[in-house]
């Protein structure tokens, strides 16, 4: 059990949250959300005893080892693979090191054998004949083949090292295990394997993530931190937010007598309850749930942008054709001879490992970039609102503040009308008079939504616009776009979001051709297996 008694954190005259009281116990799973900025990150820290709170203190259960997802890709480059894995129990590691020290000793003598007992004793103890193994199965289960597992970490590719360091912190079977956004660079076989690790993991995990259908899978608990407080609640991410949304609703509504909202409330629980898979995390959170009374359901304070897309006019038939599209990139071909038609209705998430190849097909619809060869034809009617990847030519060397930017891209130039906008994203007041330069990743993101939804197009295209954003900015793009009636093409990691929006998956494969499915993301997972 970890149990967080009293724990403040200040950083100069700022409070990051104060007098935190929360117990952790084991065969949960506890995801931990808040805003950018609001000290996710910290108060793991604070857990771990990286960082000291200003006030309070940890106490974790004599005997329980905790594991922390390292976040430095180049700390163990001069290592072999499978000895970093091992890292993952220091005191293992250790002892092995000591036992090849004394037995490589000429001078072997009575003291040493029974110091090397004593050594053997323990790491018998510790399963040290499986480490090999186990650091071996945990590599595999994560994509990193056996060939590769003697070399030295340097020699891998970045996406490769983030699996290693994963593989460490899982290793030697850890009491705790504290997550920093553990499906950052994973591909998606990985992030299944992650996931049923840690439903089947039987100690206590705390993790921090943006990938809500993870947060959905995996956790039990919400851990919400939130204007200076941390709070804890039974369900997953989907429950959490929903909660919220119908405790917001309750408080509104003052005159509904408590009768009419508990029903309201056990129909909610029931129709989460009934919706729960048969995995243990699952049956876990089923029971917790069938627990909770009307007092545990409070609205979050937190809040949230308005996304909303509106087009200028309905779509005609002929909306988008492509014939034979090619195009190579540094010598490369990441477009290979590509045809598909878009039809009304369409919802097409671009999905494959090379996402050079999808920037690239965005870029030569839109007029940026010029195909090798093959063409496309959009439909008379179409207008179109694009949300670039890269968006930097849009904010360096800008000097405007938010207003005077967005006026840019607007008909109508009034400032309050352009205000208007702004302040669906959160730049209400002096926020909408930063300069445009200075921006976050998160904020300028925020702010190229807004100039879409000023476009009115009636076909949208986005390229990764889940890329730096917090939960509720993604939350509220996923229900922008659920509710937008017209075409999209669109890719992302976010899995929820690609499986609530798309009705039509195209892969675009390794050797630049597609394979194209009118299915939804998880009916094409399932065909891919």
């Amino acid at each position: 059990m970890i149990t967080v008694t009293n724990v403040s954190l200040q950083f100069g005259g700022r409070k990051l949250f104060e007098d935190v009281n929360l117990k952790f116990t084991p065969g949960n799973c506890y995801g931990l959300i808040g805003a950018n900025g609001a000290g996710k990150s910290t108060f793991l820290k604070i857990l771990s005893g990286e960082v000291e709170s200003s006030t309070g203190n940890v106490s974790i259960s004599p005997g329980m080892r905790m594991s922390v997802l390292k976040q430095d890709h180049y700390e163990f480059d001069e290592l072999q693979v499978l000895d970093t894995v091992i890292l993952g129990n220091p005191r293992l590691s250790e002892i092995i090191k000591e036992k090849e020290l004394l037995y490589a000793k000429t001078d072997f003598t009575d003291e040493d054998g029974i110091k090397a007992s004593e050594l053997e004793g323990e790491f018998s103890e510790m399963n040290g004949w499986e480490a090999e193994s186990e650091a071996s199965s945990l590599l595999q289960g994560l994509g990193i083949t056996t060939d590769l597992h003697d070399k030295k970490v340097g020699d891998l590719n970045g996406a490769e090292k983030v699996k290693v360091l994963l593989a460490q912190a899982l290793f030697g079977n850890p009491g705790i295990l504290l997550l920093d956004e553990p499906t950052n660079h994973l591909d998606i076989k990985s992030i299944n394997w992650v996931e049923e690790f840690l439903i089947n993991f039987e100690g206590i995990v705390i993790v921090v993530s943006h990938d809500r259908h993870f947060l959905n899978k995996v956790c039990t608990h919400m851990t919400d931190v939130d204007f200076g407080k941390i709070k804890l609640y039974v369900g997953n991410y989907d429950f959490w937010y929903e909660s919220s949304q119908l405790a917001l609703h309750m408080m509104k509504d003052q005159n509904k007598k408590k009768e009419e909202k508990i029903k309201d409330l056990q129909e909610f629980i029931a129709r989460f309850s009934a919706n729960a898979s048969k995995s243990r995390q699952a049956t876990s959170r089923k029971k917790l749930l069938e627990k909770i009374t009307l007092d545990d359901i409070q609205p979050s304070t937190r809040r949230y942008p308005f996304v909303g897309f509106k087009p200028e006019r309905e779509v005609g038939n002929n909306i988008l054709s492509v014939e034979g599209l090619t195009k190579s990139i540094n010598g490369e071909v990441v477009l290979n001879n590509i045809s598909f038609m878009v039809s009304k209705g369409d919802k097409i998430a671009f999905v494959g490992n090379n996402e050079l190849a999808t920037t690239t097909l965005f870029k030569i619809l839109t007029g940026e970039m010029e195909a090798d060869s093959g063409e496309y034809n959009w439909g008379v009617t179409i207008t179109k609102g694009y949300f670039p990847k890269d968006n930097s030519e849009f904010f360096n060397d800008v000097d405007l503040n938010l207003v005077d930017w967005l006026r840019q891209f607007s008909v109508e130039k009034a400032e309050s009308y352009l205000r208007g906008f702004l302040g669906r994203m959160l730049f209400s007041g002096e926020e909408a008079l930063k300069q445009a330069n200075v921006l976050s990743g998160g904020e300028r993101v925020r702010c190229m939504l807004s100039r879409m939804m000023l476009s009115n197009g009636n076909v949208l295209i986005l390229d990764q616009p889940t890329n730096h954003l917090d939960l509720e900015s993604i939350t509220a793009l996923n229900n922008g776009l659920r509710d937008y009636k017209s075409n999209i093409l669109f890719s992302s990691h976010d899995h929820q979001l690609i499986e609530t929006i798309a009705n039509r998956i195209i892969e675009i494969t390794s050797d630049g051709s597609i394979i194209d499915k009118k299915m939804t993301y998880d009916e094409y997972l399932e065909s891919m297996n």
